[in-house]
């Protein structure tokens, strides 16, 4: 897929100023970084462009600030990346400005330089022309390699696409050709697994995956709105029972795209929303009126295994229980280890991602066994339900 990008195959940086879009936005605990994942996955663009003598020039922003905050400054951050990739990294205290380009222009082949918070400045946001052309003054060219922030048309993540030459960073490339496997041009039959608390956030992923994939398993606290609109009991559930005519339309729908969708058939019930509750498994036409559904039940989870196995490629979001609390995890990690050793045997490509999934896949300790797991949240949403995100969009061969 990436064929109709330019990747860093395409450009030679020695000796080039690379404003290198990144990821940066991790989890942090008094000054100190509690995950390293994002630095980890932006590292090996990093190095590279830094190893052919390129300037690496980083921008990412931190959190939601409202003008300039001590507490979301990247500084700490870019300390925390140092240690990450081994190497030195500089850091400046604006990302526009006199100074900054003072710290650029000071700059050795192979020198990595973090400028603070693009979202210190609200024009970042508004994609604001002549911030983007602030920023584009410190580059030769524009590399994004955040993925998680494609959705976004900001001034760092899109607008510098318009103004200096634009190129797919490692991560970004990475990322490309795994979505690009999964549902653009995807090994046949793809099941998609698609799970969690509410239809409402999901109903444009749901209408466009009927369309692209052959099979689509409903879990979570979503299959009991779908249970309900066929005229199941579901109890004291989650359930948007306002939905149901929504939930008829996309059965609707998969019906005339000969997609299968594939529904609890049934259930581990309990009557207290808390971990390690009483909890027993009844048919769909047993669900006692008092009580909640919270997890698959053992012929459901046989059902996804099978579903599993008649595939070749697996997408992947959200957990098919309450997977936060024992035992109603189960049905979530017996199907993620499931899909993991299909993907070990070379028999699956399973392609996974959204926060409370990549959660699951870890707790489950198989994230490392999937194809690819992308920890982009949003972004991997809208690219599910297929809109054009607009840092990818720019990096288009025109």
């Amino acid at each position: 897929m990436t064929k109709s990008f330019r990747t860093l195959d395409d450009v030679d940086v020695k000796g080039k100023r690379v404003l290198l879009r990144v990821d940066l936005n991790v989890p942090m605990e008094n000054g100190r970084v509690t995950d390293a994942t994002r630095l980890e996955r932006v590292a090996p663009t990093i190095t590279e462009i830094s190893d052919k003598g390129g300037k690496v020039i980083l921008l990412a922003h931190f959190g939601r600030p409202k003008g300039r905050d001590a507490k979301d400054s990247l500084k700490p951050v870019a300390a925390a990346l140092g240690q990450v990739i081994k190497k030195p990294v500089a850091f400046a205290d604006d990302c526009i400005g006199e100074a900054t380009a003072k710290a650029v222009g000071a700059m050795k082949d192979g020198d990595i330089l973090c400028l603070e918070n693009t979202r210190f400045h609200k024009e970042e946001e508004k994609n604001d022309p002549a911030f983007v052309a602030e920023l584009a003054k410190l580059g030769d060219i524009w590399v994004n390699d955040a993925f998680s922030a494609a959705h976004r048309a900001h001034a760092s993540t899109e607008g510098l696409g318009h103004k200096l030459p634009a190129y797919a960073g490692r991560t970004m490339q990475a990322e490309l050709d795994a979505l690009g496997k999964a549902l653009e041009a995807p090994t046949k039959p793809v099941i998609a697994i698609i799970g969690g608390a509410k239809v409402s956030t999901k109903i444009d992923l749901l209408e466009n995956l009927v369309s692209k994939v052959d099979a689509l398993v409903i879990g979570g606290g979503m299959a009991n709105t779908f249970l309900h609109a066929q005229g199941v009991s579901v109890g004291k559930s989650l359930a948007e029972k306002d939905l149901a005519a929504t939930a008829l339309r996309i059965m609707e729908k998969a019906s005339a795209a000969n997609c299968a969708i594939i529904l609890p058939v049934d259930a581990v019930v309990a009557y207290h929303f808390a971990a390690n509750s009483p909890s027993h498994a009844y048919g769909l036409d047993a669900i006692p009126a008092d009580g909640m559904i919270l997890d698959v039940g053992p012929q459901s989870t046989a059902r996804i295994h099978a579903a599993i196995d008649d595939a070749k490629t697996l997408v992947w979001n959200g957990p098919l229980g309450a997977f936060e609390m024992t035992p109603f995890d189960r049905g979530t990690m017996v199907a993620a280890k499931h899909a993991a050793e299909r993907t070990k045997a070379k028999k699956l490509i399973s392609v996974a991602g959204g926060g409370d999934t990549v959660a699951a896949l870890n707790q489950a300790g198989v994230a490392n066994d999937f194809s690819y797991v992308s920890t982009a949240g949003g972004a991997f949403l809208e690219w599910m339900e297929g809109k054009p995100l607009p840092g990818v969009e720019v990096l288009k061969l025109r």
